[in-house]
C-alpha cells in the first residue's frame, strides 16, 4: 500500500486552517466531466450566502482548452449547476454542485450527455412510468509507486483485501454529501471493490453516479492512491470492472411484472449492438478487453439472458423470477461507461422502443449500429 506518512503529514498541516471560521462565506465547488468523458474537474466560487438548491448556484465558466474541450483561442465554456450535494471535506454550510458544460454558442458539448439523457427521461410518456435505476459501480485501486495496490506481482498473490480504511471514508463522505450509496462490497481481484447507487429515478442516476466518483477520486487523493475506472486494468485470469446497471419499470415491479420483463429482454436483444456501443466511451473497444465470456460476462458479440446466471447479458435475479415481478440487472455497461449514456440506452429500447435521435458526439467511432436481427 501507499506510504501513509505524506498523508498524516498534510492532514495534520491543514487542520488548523481548516478549522477556522468562513464568516458568513461559502464555498461551492463546481464540478464538471471533462474531454475524455471519465474524468472529472473541480473549482471553487465563494458565495455571500448558503444555497438552498442547484438553481442558486450562477452560471460561470472556465478554460475549456485546458480540458480538451475546445481551442485556445475560443475556450471560454460554461458550466450550469444542475445537482447540489453537502461537501464532505470543507464541512460546514459549503457545497458541491454538479453542472452541464455548454460551449461559446450555448450549445451543449460534445460529451454533454446529461443534456440528452435529460431530454429523453423528462418526456412524459418516460417519466409515467417512473423508471428506476441502480448502477454497481466495480474499481481499482492502483498506487503511484506500483502497477498495482497489491503489489507488481499480482497474479501470483492470493486474493486478499487492499484499501479497505478508503473504502469506508468514501462511503461516509457519500452518506454525508447526499449521494444516494447502497452498499459496497470487496471484489474478486486483489485492490478491486465495488459500490452500489440506487434506486434513483430518471436523470437521477446519472448525478448521483458522478459525484460518487468524483468523492471517490478526491478521496482516495488524501490516501496517496490513484482510483482507476479501467474496465480491464490488469491483463491475466482476473474479473474485469464493470458497472452493473439494474433497472425497473412500475409496471416492471407490480404484481405479474415478468410479463413487462422478458418484453423488455426482447428489446434488448434487438438493438444488442447499440447498446454495447453506448456502455463505454470508446464504443464498445474497453469493453472488448472485459467481455469475453470468461469471468462472470457475457460475449461481447452476443446477446444473453438467464435467471440468476452472471454469464448472461441481461441477469434476472432469482428472487424476481420467483416473484414474477422487480428488476432485471444488464450487466453489459463497462466499468468507465457514462452512466447517462447508460440510462438513456435502456429507456430509448425498453419504454420510447426509438432511437432515431440518440446523439453521436463528433469523435465517435463509426455510425450507430442497425439493429439486431
Amino acid at each position: 500500500m501507499a506510504d501513509m506518512t505524506t498523508y498524516s503529514f498534510k492532514s495534520s498541516q491543514v487542520s488548523h486552517y481548516m478549522a477556522l471560521p468562513q464568516d458568513g462565506k461559502v464555498q461551492v465547488m463546481y464540478v464538471w466531466i471533462d474531454g475524455s468523458g471519465e474524468t472529472m474537474r473541480a473549482k471553487t466560487k465563494t458565495m455571500d450566502f448558503v444555497p438552498k438548491s442547484f438553481e442558486d448556484c450562477p452560471e460561470w465558466t472556465y478554460d475549456g482548452s485546458s480540458t480538451d474541450q475546445a481551442e485556445g483561442s475560443n475556450s471560454d465554456l460554461y458550466l450550469q449547476p444542475k445537482a447540489m450535494f453537502k461537501d464532505p471535506f470543507r464541512l460546514g454550510d459549503n457545497k458541491i454542485v454538479l453542472c452541464d458544460i455548454y460551449k461559446y454558442n450555448r450549445k451543449p458539448e460534445d460529451k454533454n450527455f446529461r443534456y440528452y439523457c435529460n431530454q429523453v427521461m423528462s418526456k412524459p410518456e418516460v417519466a409515467s412510468t417512473h423508471p428506476w435505476f441502480g448502477i454497481e459501480q466495480e474499481y481499482t485501486f492502483l498506487s503511484p509507486t506500483v502497477i498495482h495496490l497489491a503489489g507488481p506481482s499480482l497474479v501470483t498473490l492470493d486474493p486478499k483485501v487492499h484499501g479497505r480504511a478508503i473504502v469506508e471514508a468514501h462511503y461516509r463522505a457519500c452518506l454525508y454529501a447526499g449521494v444516494k450509496i447502497a452498499g459496497t462490497n470487496a471484489e474478486v481481484m486483489p485492490a478491486q471493490w465495488e459500490f452500489q447507487v440506487g434506486p434513483c429515478e430518471g436523470i437521477e442516476m446519472g448525478d448521483h453516479l458522478w459525484m460518487a466518483r468524483f468523492l471517490l477520486h478526491r478521496v482516495a487523493e488524501d490516501f496517496g492512491v490513484v482510483v482507476s475506472l479501467d474496465p480491464k486494468p490488469m491483463a491475466g485470469d482476473w474479473n474485469g470492472a464493470g458497472a452493473h446497471c439494474n433497472f425497473s419499470t412500475q409496471a416492471m415491479r407490480d404484481e405479474n411484472g415478468i410479463v413487462d420483463i422478458k418484453e423488455a429482454v426482447k428489446k434488448f436483444a434487438k438493438r444488442h449492438d447499440k447498446h454495447i456501443f453506448a456502455y463505454d466511451p470508446n464504443q464498445g473497444k474497453d469493453n472488448a478487453r472485459r467481455l469475453t465470456g470468461l469471468h462472470e460476462t457475457s460475449s461481447l458479440g452476443d446477446f444473453s439472458s438467464g435467471v440468476a446466471n452472471r454469464g448472461a447479458s441481461i441477469r434476472i435475479p432469482r428472487h424476481c423470477g420467483e416473484d414474477r415481478k422487480g428488476y432485471m440487472e444488464d450487466r453489459r455497461p463497462a466499468s468507465n461507461c457514462d452512466p447517462y449514456r447508460v440510462t438513456e440506452a435502456i429507456v430509448r429500447s425498453v419504454i420510447l422502443d426509438d432511437w432515431s435521435d440518440f446523439f453521436v458526439h463528433a469523435d465517435a467511432i463509426g455510425p450507430l449500429p442497425e439493429d439486431n436481427e
